[in-house]
């Protein structure tokens, strides 16, 4: 049987579009028998519209033009659109001789004026399909949307069933249509162009041939807001998948209101520096522009904010037909409503990197600012506009104010703008957007006057770093109407609003300034919320029985899975590099000192990973990684970053890049260093400018992005710089040596995920986190981020009670110094004065023991910030709890800090050998369902049971640790087990060690006294040691590396046993064979090499090891005459021959000698082979 497939063609498609778009999206069905193609305009229809709506204009014109009339009205028209572009145009019209004529009548503000209703349903929107555009070919585009005789949409249809998708009509847009024809120029007709077949959508402003760029217009595999992938969910009415577009966006009032308000010609200037033809470096700033089209996400998210706004406040008020200006998908008005909102009127939108989302603020912010309510007055006074940065307050700024607004309707708050200025722009009250950085309120708030009858909407940026702090406090109490908590009060008291009223003092202020007040809306946008996020502003889900049971959502999403899939940022997990680091440390020193263990590894781990050997070992990977990969990518002008654990590590590895570049005739390379303040290495001070002004450039921090986007330079070293906002298309490949988690890692590697046109992929290399950890950083925020197990804020008064009971103070204290406070506030001394108030309670703590001390000041902690918390969510009016708030925030401050002891140990402990070695390249992938955040855990932390012990076992276990690349989350079972063994079975231990050989001691009688023991370990623990008996293999490398130290610790060492060169050379030969195996091919026959190593370690002065330096010249001999090798590759080859004689001799007469090898010059650095042999 055959299917018909006659009726399900791609004109099919067309006629249900216009069917739609004629009977039910306010259109009427076009033809061109007046269209004029060398024009690409149809002005006898525009004219028909401009005497429709403007008859007294119109006959001024033909007065003054006559015949000429349509003519002259073309020219003029034309000009301006040549000159502004058509977007303008349609906006603002043209004035010729003082006649002023508009070429469309967009949504008027209220439907009270009958004129203005008249003239914006008197705009003809026309579809016609095959519209033939060209005088030089007879092309058809298969669907054209017009406004009054202006084509300002064209469609380009694909039918799957046919055999053609929506890539096909991409192809046919840039590679059958000419830009050159007038209906394609730029912003001077069609301002979209849009592919479409049955499951996907595609758009775009330009037409450029083989550079047009094409981006996804579609809903979201979920639907729009809602967690999910790249595409279109299925129609649950069977209809068309993409109907959204005709039937939402395309319909007379969805798109005249994104011809009004949303598409946007938006202008950006860079900055650049480039070398002229003289070689000079020059700053030139280059002009871009572009037509913006909302995203659908964009759009769907700013229309159901605007409407639930507007509801939320006028629901007894508004009629359907009010809301008409507001309708995206008017079934869907009600959609969010049902939500619960338990702490007023917030609104948290999670979208990622890659959303638009600067955009996406600026148009809100301006429908907001345009709002009016049911009485058609303004909903807000103005529109605040929040960000936590400056960096981020300037990139805001210029996207807001790049938008089409009247002059004086927007302020900024810039930093050579005092605080003053905010204050009076909110007191004068004309201003209808203010963009400021939250930093500004704690200075202003107290200056302001009344808010009463005011009300605002708060646009936070970075949400999750900005709104759970006292700067978030003052905020609102600096624009709160407190009238409302007031009278809430007021009933509480059982007393008259005005008689409270008369009462109000600061205090009084204070507390009705806190929770959720009426006049504030807050729509807070995110990428990656925290739990306290969620819970101040997102939406109740689920409410459980108790309130940690509730469960909070985001009230729009668009996921970092729909960014990575849409093509809009990279995925930055997609080549994951980790590096194995393995290493053997020792004592240099003959005595055994005991020291706490934490410090001591920590110290331990420092000395490792500052070694100068390691940093070099490590700096070879990175610059060699980064000529193979980084300056092969993007066309060869990829950078990449080297993010560091430190500012010290960040100025030896950029030290260290620099030499291994020099010392290796390196030039691609070019680094720069980013850190804050000075740092001092080897007695000289550095600083990020000292170390980047180089070669006679003077590089300050705030021109350290304008030169890194340069071609000057290709790689930056940071530290806890550039992690966050920092912005560089180019940035492709990641070196990380610093551990990193939760958004600290989703932060700091999307760097990487900023799209650029060359861009295919990017490359992290890691040598400190498994990719197990990034995963969990990650998958948080890859979907939709959900919170369970909320905070219960009554915790404060936990909190408190618990403190009261060591007595440090007591509630008159509280009374006093709030008191004092209140009288000081304008004294110049009032940190003397306050300071001494707190004195006698600072005694009091400092005679507890330090575990108290650790618990009272780790409570204190927790009481500020989790009052701090409350006050945004909800208002108790407890003046008593409110003062202890107060004394406990200042006293904190003053509070000595729980001493860390720091422990130096790089003249006591020597690196006996350090090995990195290379994994393989993973994808991390995410797990399918959402992984929800679970809410703060409020208990005060202990200190942790830091118990000392030799340095010589704490030494073992850091070897065992990292010679079995164990992660820190099993420090506790090695470390466990280790102290175990050494306190119940050392005797045992000792005894086997030296009755049996090393090989019989691993394999037959270790493993039965280490079972004995992990057993005991894990009755007494059995959730830390839960991983033990559940996975054999990492419990056979646990044994393993354990019986390697055990029997080496507890073999007794025969002094008196002779040296015997033959036997030793025997069994020496053997380790050395495979311990250079891979080295073989360039070295001389290692039997000579063997005989080298026993005359070195009886040398008793450097003419008596001649016969090293031969080995290496011969080493180096062979290597330099291969063919087929470049120089830099022989070199360093070359070196690590010398390394590994170095380490290996190191090992060996540690072995023998059971000391360590010491270089007398220069005891920081790895000994050189002729200053070990002379030992």
């Amino acid at each position: 049987m055959t299917m018909n497939i006659t009726d399900l063609k791609e004109k099919n498609f067309e006629a249900d579009i216009e069917r739609y778009l004629i009977t039910e999206g306010g259109y009427i069905k076009g033809n061109q028998d007046t269209y004029d193609k060398e024009r690409a305009i149809d002005m006898p229809v525009l004219i028909s519209f401009i005497e429709k709506t403007q008859p007294k204009q119109w006959k001024r014109y033909v007065t003054k033009y006559g015949a000429k009339a349509e003519k002259q009205l073309y020219r003029v028209f034309q000009d301006d659109v040549s000159r502004y572009g058509l977007i303008y145009v349609l906006r603002k019209g043209i004035s010729d001789m003082g006649i002023n004529i508009r070429f469309c009548y967009f949504a008027p503000a209220s439907l009270l004026n009958d004129e203005l209703v008249a003239n914006y349903d008197a705009n003809i929107l026309t579809v016609t399909r095959q519209f033939a555009y060209s005088k030089l070919n007879k092309n058809t585009i298969d669907m054209v949307l017009s406004l009054n005789g202006i084509p300002v949409v064209a469609l380009e249809l694909k039918n799957q069933i046919t055999g053609q998708n929506v890539e096909d009509s991409k192809r046919q847009w840039c590679t059958d249509r000419d830009p050159k024809e007038p209906l394609f120029h730029f912003n001077n007709r069609i301002l979209t162009y849009f592919g479409v077949d049955l499951y996907e959508v595609a758009l775009t402003t330009e037409l450029k041939k083989e550079k047009t760029f094409f981006i996804p217009f579609n809903q979201g595999s979920n639907g729009a807001g809602e967690v999910g992938g790249a595409g279109n969910p299925e129609r649950e009415d069977g209809g068309y998948v993409t109907s959204y577009l005709w039937e939402k966006i395309l319909c007379r009032e969805m798109l005249l209101s994104i011809l009004q308000r949303y598409i946007s010609r938006q202008e950006e200037e860079k900055l650049k520096i480039i070398i002229d033809k003289h070689g000079k470096e020059k700053e030139v700033t280059e002009t871009s522009v572009k037509i913006i089209f909302p995203r659908y996400h964009q759009l769907d998210v700013v229309e159901k904010l605007v409407a639930d706004t507007y509801y939320a406040n006028c629901a007894s008020k508004h009629t359907n037909s009010g809301m008409q200006n507001f309708d995206l998908a008017a079934d869907e008005h009600m959609k969010y409503m049902y939500l619960k909102k338990p702490h007023g009127n917030n609104y948290l939108i999670q979208h990622s990197a890659g959303s638009g989302k600067s955009n996406s603020i600026a148009w809100l912010t301006y429908r907001l600012a345009g709002l009016q309510n049911a009485d058609l007055k303004n909903m807000f006074n103005s529109v605040f506009v929040i960000t936590d940065r400056r960096v981020l307050n300037k990139q805001l700024q210029n996207t807001i104010l790049g938008f089409d607004h009247i002059d004086g309707q927007i302020e900024t708050i810039t930093d050579a703008d005092n605080s003053e200025k905010l204050a009076r722009i909110i007191n004068d009250d004309n201003t209808r957007i203010v963009i400021t950085t939250l930093h500004r309120f704690p200075v202003i708030y107290k200056e302001l006057t009344s808010r009463s009858g005011k009300r605002y909407a708060i646009i936070v940026d970075e949400a999750h770093s900005s709104q759970s702090g006292k700067s978030a406090e003052k905020l609102k109490a600096a624009l709160a109407d407190t009238d409302d908590a007031l009278r809430e009060y007021a009933e509480i008291e059982e007393i008259e609003a005005e008689e409270l009223e008369k009462k109000k003092d600061a205090l009084m202020e204070d507390l009705l300034a806190q929770g959720q007040h009426n006049n504030l809306y807050f729509y807070a946008f995110t990428a990656t919320p925290k739990p306290k996020t969620l819970q101040t502003f997102g939406e109740l889900a689920e409410e459980g029985e108790n309130p940690e049971d509730n469960k909070y959502v985001a009230y729009h999403n668009y996921s970092m899975l729909q960014a990575i899939e849409e093509g809009f940022i990279k995925d930055v997990l997609k080549y994951y590099t980790t590096y194995d680091t393995t290493y053997e440390i020792a004592k240099r020193i003959e005595a055994d000192p005991s020291y706490q263990e934490t410090p001591a590894t920590r110290a331990i781990k420092a000395f490792h990973d500052n070694h100068q050997h390691v940093i070099a070992q490590k700096t070879a990977i990175i610059v060699e990684k980064f000529r193979e990969v980084t300056l092969n990518a993007m066309l060869g002008k990829a950078k990449a970053m080297v993010v560091c654990s430190s500012r010290a590590h960040a100025v030896r590895y950029f030290l260290e890049i620099k030499r291994y570049c020099q010392e290796n005739n390196i030039t691609d390379v070019n680094p720069m260093v980013a850190f804050s303040g000075t740092v001092s290495y080897e007695g000289v001070e550095y600083t990020e400018t000292k170390l980047n002004s180089a070669e006679g450039r003077n590089i300050s921090e705030a021109k350290l992005p304008l030169y890194f986007a340069s071609d000057l330079y290709n790689m930056l070293v940071v530290a806890d710089k550039y992690q966050t906002g920092f912005d560089e298309p180019r940035l492709h490949t990641m070196f990380v040596d610093k551990k990193l988690k939760n958004v600290k890692a989703v932060q700091t590697l999307s760097r990487l995920n900023r799209w650029h046109k060359d861009k295919k992929d990017t490359y992290v290399l890691d040598f400190c986190n498994k990719p197990e950890d990034i995963k969990k950083s990650f998958e948080p925020f890859y979907k939709g981020t959900e919170l369970i197990n909320p905070v219960d804020v009554n915790y404060v008064y936990t909190f408190r009670k618990d403190i009261q009971m060591f007595q440090l103070w007591t509630e008159g204290d509280e009374q006093k110094f709030f008191d004092l406070l209140q009288d000081i506030s304008k004294q110049k001394d009032r940190l003397g004065v306050l300071s001494n108030a707190l004195k006698n309670t600072i005694g009091r703590y400092e005679e507890l023991d330090e575990e108290k001390r650790f618990e009272v000041r780790s409570k204190i902690k927790n009481f500020v910030r989790f009052y701090s918390y409350m006050a945004q969510i909800a208002r108790t009016f407890d003046k008593d709890l409110y003062k202890a708030y107060v004394y406990a925030d200042y006293l904190y401050r003053l509070l000595p800090k729980n001493p860390k002891e720091r422990i130096d140990l790089n003249k006591q402990i020597m690196l006996v050998n350090s090995k990195i070695s290379e994994g393989e390249t993973v994808s991390i992938q995410m797990e399918g369902t959402v992984k929800p955040l679970k809410g703060e855990n409020p208990k005060a932390g202990k200190p942790k049971n830091d118990n000392e012990d030799l340095l010589s076992r704490i030494i073992d276990k850091v070897n065992i640790m990292y010679q079995g690349q164990f992660s820190e989350a099993d420090r506790v079972i090695v470390e466990s087990i280790y102290d175990k063994m050494v306190s119940t079975a050392k005797r045992k231990l000792t005894k086997q060690a030296n009755n049996t050989d090393e090989k019989q001691f691993e394999e037959s009688i270790f493993p039965q006294i280490f079972d004995e023991v992990a057993r005991g370990c894990y009755v007494e623990q059995m959730d830390s040691f839960a991983k033990l008996f559940e996975n054999s293999d990492f419990y056979r490398n646990v044994m393993t590396q354990m019986a390697k130290v055990m029997y080496e610790n507890y073999k007794k060492k025969e002094d008196e046993l002779p040296f015997i060169p033959a036997l030793f050379k025997e069994r020496f030969l053997t380790d050395l064979k495979a311990e250079f195996s891979d080295l073989a091919p360039y070295l001389p026959d290692l039997s000579l090499a063997a005989d080298c190593f026993i005359k070195t370690l009886n040398a008793k002065s450097v003419a008596t090891i001649d016969g090293a330096n031969e080995l290496l010249l011969d080493s180096f001999n062979r290597i330099y005459c291969l063919e087929n090798m470049k120089l830099v590759d022989k070199r360093r080859l070359f070196n690590t021959i010398v390394t590994k004689y170095e380490v290996f001799l190191k090992k060996v007469y540690y072995l023998l000698h059971q000391k360590e090898m010491v270089n007398t010059k220069n005891e920081s650095s790895m000994p050189t082979f002729i200053c070990l042999s002379v030992v």
